[in-house]
């Protein structure tokens, strides 16, 4: 006779999934509390030290040095890296290394914002005296208000106290999150004060799938003699063979001044197949009259959201009423917006 399986093994899994996710839960409660506290934090004194960060970094000729170490320094090349993708010229220099000749990457134009939760770390000490040397504006992001980092700094962002994720109190967790969202508050706050917009973020960013997005329908659309087109009073059969030719599954129907009255699509062929004259009709009578079209300046993220939104998959492109090109969906899923 078969031995039953004891029970003990699905119990123990099933334990442990629960106890993995109160985990988790307790870690997330603890990391938001941290970043409730800087919400309400910047209602207080960290407000007016956080508007006087933005104020100096905004008025500075040169670059933003963000500088940490440890779990801090990773954090710090992380804002580096938003900085200068929003609109704010930044890099990240090791504490440590900047004891070892990357001080030489420091401007007197620059401003430095140094991360440290303590704002007791030793390597920061000949950064510090750099800084007042050659009188290089600092910010400090630390959680002591008395540490030597916060009285040497021209503004000292002091984060409120939270406990560690850790149940022992000890790896940065909670810490490191808090110090990321006052960077992260920090760049879009420079962001709006500088009025960086989609534009500017498209130059910066023109790789991968942020960048295809960021393309424009200009640089996606079909032009010339690509666009399905003929004027009104074509019959159908021309007008068919015009949607067939150019392979867009539509023919845009123009007037007299070149303007973009109608389209005829694969949908007003279905819903008019029971014609018995619809090859020898005028496109007149069957066209989609005032049909939707985009602008060849706009973001093709946008231009997607409309084919979607319409549930279509094919707009003409249009300047001054005029068309001057056509996009498909399959252009945007070459370009690896969609």
């Amino acid at each position: 006779m078969a031995k039953t399986k004891p029970l003990m093994a699905k119990s123990s899994g099933s334990d442990r999934a629960n106890a993995a996710i109160q985990s988790a839960l307790r870690t997330l409660d603890a990391e938001g509390s941290g970043v409730t506290a800087i919400a309400a934090a910047l209602q207080g004194p960290l407000g007016s030290a956080f508007a006087a960060a933005v104020s100096l970094i905004l008025e500075a000729k040169g670059r933003v040095i963000v500088t940490g170490l440890g779990k801090s320094g990773h954090v710090a090349r992380k804002i580096a890296a938003t900085f200068a993708s929003t609109g704010t010229p930044a890099f990240f220099v090791h504490s440590a290394e900047a004891s070892h000749g990357d001080l030489g990457m420091i401007t007197a134009d620059d401003v430095i914002v140094a991360l440290s939760w303590s704002g007791e770390q030793p390597e920061m000490k000949n950064l510090i005296t750099y800084a007042k040397r050659f009188r290089i504006a600092l910010i400090a992001m630390t959680a002591e208000s008395e540490s030597p980092l916060s009285k040497a700094a021209d503004v000292a962002l002091t984060l409120p106290k939270a406990r560690e994720a850790c149940p022992h109190n000890l790896a940065p967790t909670t810490s490191s999150l808090m110090l990321l969202a006052l960077g992260d508050a920090l760049a879009i706050a420079l962001l709006e004060g500088r009025g960086f917009t989609s534009v500017d973020f498209s130059v910066l960013h023109p790789g991968g799938k942020l960048g295809a997005m960021l393309k424009y329908v200009r640089d996606l659309m079909h032009a010339g003699d690509a666009v399905p087109l003929r004027p009104l009073g074509t019959k159908m059969s021309d007008a068919l063979v015009e949607m067939s030719s150019k392979g867009f599954g539509c023919v845009g129907i123009i007037d007299g001044r070149g303007h973009i009255v109608g389209i005829v699509t694969d949908g007003d062929l279905r819903r008019h197949i029971t014609r018995p004259d619809l090859m020898t009709a005028l496109v007149d009578d069957i066209m989609t009259r005032n049909p939707k079209t985009i602008d060849r300046d706009l973001l093709a993220s946008e231009a997607l959201e409309m084919l979607n939104s319409a549930k279509i998959t094919t707009l003409i492109v249009t300047e001054a009423r005029k068309p001057v090109g056509i996009v498909h969906l399959h252009d945007f899923l070459r370009a690896g917006v969609a």
